[in-house]
């Protein structure tokens, strides 16, 4: 008796009596298994600025506002005729450099990068104009009458040149500071522009300018403890040929060595700054005498400019001193961070160069004041009185917060 057919049922119930052909996967394109394996799957966006940055600058430049007027209303009256003769510029000047700061912080910050060289020509050239027509204060030739501009501190922005030019020529040539002929044509762009600083009598300023440009220089270069060993040996020979200056008995700079050393052998000359501005350090105490109630600021001589820490000491007292300090630190710290977030190479440069543009003045500025350092004249950053400084150390600012803007990253 024949049997009768499996049904279809049957059929694909048992697969043993009547195999089937398995489905084949869907094949998959060998480009697009490349490019998942590869793609990052984040993506940069615009994010937010980093405002708690933002909030310390914002609060450096109110302090900096209400001590230059505390720090100078009795002389400015006695000597100029009214209490507000330096309030309503450093109002002025605080007003357009938060202007410059929000207006570069909402720009894309690459907008830099085609214009480094010509920023660096720019301040070439104004450094020239100042060694033939500059205007000499204090023993120094360092600010130019500009038209509609007025004085100007060429030297301020020639410290914001070198680090775009550096951030610029590293990121082009990324093989310039790993060879030999690489770091001579770097350490050219910022010798040009210190010996220009230098050369009409801006020696404190040079010096700040070597240290931010060569620091530039040694974190990009794998010969890192070559150049800090280099910059020691450079460290050391100024610092012998101040003290041979001080021993012969020779040179204004000399003479600054030797009153650091003891700031009573001279107490009437060049000792006398810094001599009290230690007695007003001492008063200060804790808490200080309270804003407006210095009594060393009729004796220091300028004391909204360079010694003004030592006018919030006294009148902030030791608390005071230690917000300030700590509002730098906590700048350089988000300054760092920026940097590591980067983007790119310039910006990861320019971020790290702007923490040096203004850590290491607000550090020196702090030792000197204290003593701790030969007396020099280095601006208090955002604090001290100065059109040209508190601009153009607000406008790199702004450009951190725009490389902040620009270092959000968002999952795909």
């Amino acid at each position: 008796m024949a049997s009768r057919p499996r049904s279809n049922q049957a059929q694909g119930r048992y697969a043993y009596d009547y195999p089937q052909q398995s489905a084949k996967p869907r094949p998959r394109s060998t480009d697009r298994r490349r490019s998942s394996r590869n793609a990052d799957p984040m993506v940069r966006v615009v994010g937010s600025i980093d405002y708690a940055l933002l909030f310390v600058v914002a609060i450096l430049v109110l302090i900096g506002v209400v001590m230059v007027f505390s720090a100078s209303y009795m002389t400015a009256a006695a000597r100029h005729g009214s209490p507000f003769h330096f309030l309503r510029p450093s109002i002025t000047f605080a007003v357009i450099g938060f202007v410059v700061m929000v207006a570069v912080c909402h720009v894309n910050y690459e907008f830099i990068r085609p214009l480094s060289v010509a920023i660096y020509g720019a301040a070439v050239a104004l450094l020239i104009m100042v060694i033939f027509f500059g205007e000499e204060i204090g023993g120094a030739r360092r600010w130019i009458n500009l038209p509609i501009i007025g004085q100007f501190q060429p030297s301020e922005l020639a410290r914001a040149a070198i680090i775009f030019i550096l951030a610029y020529l590293v990121e082009k040539f990324p093989g310039l500071s790993r060879n030999f002929r690489g770091l001579l044509f770097l350490s050219a762009s910022v010798v040009i522009v210190v010996g220009l600083i230098a050369l009409p009598g801006g020696f404190s300023v040079a010096i700040i300018t070597t240290v931010i440009g060569f620091g530039l220089i040694a974190v990009t270069s794998p010969y890192f403890w070559h150049l800090v060993v280099l910059g020691g040996v450079g460290a050391a020979g100024v610092g012998g040929y101040l003290w041979w200056e001080s021993v012969a008995g020779e040179g204004f700079r000399g003479g600054r060595f030797a009153v650091w050393l003891d700031p009573f052998s001279d107490p009437l000359g060049i000792g006398f700054q810094i001599i009290n501005g230690l007695y007003a350090i001492a008063s200060g105490g804790w808490f200080g005498l309270g804003i407006g109630n210095s009594r060393q600021a009729t004796f220091i001589p300028e004391p909204q400019n360079d010694m003004i820490f030592a006018i919030i000491v006294e009148e902030l007292g030791f608390f005071g001193a230690v917000v300030i300090i700590i509002l730098y630190a906590v700048f350089i710290w988000r300054g760092i961070i920026i940097s590591m977030r980067a983007p790119d190479t310039f910006g990861a440069i320019t971020a790290l160069g702007i923490v040096f543009a203004i850590g290491i003045p607000a550090l020196v500025n702090i030792a000197v004041v204290t003593n701790s350092i030969p007396n020099t004249g280095v601006n208090l950053p955002f604090i001290s009185y100065g059109g040209t400084s508190l601009i153009v150390s607000m406008g790199l600012a702004g450009v951190l917060l725009s490389i902040s803007r620009y270092s959000t990253k968002k999952e795909v």
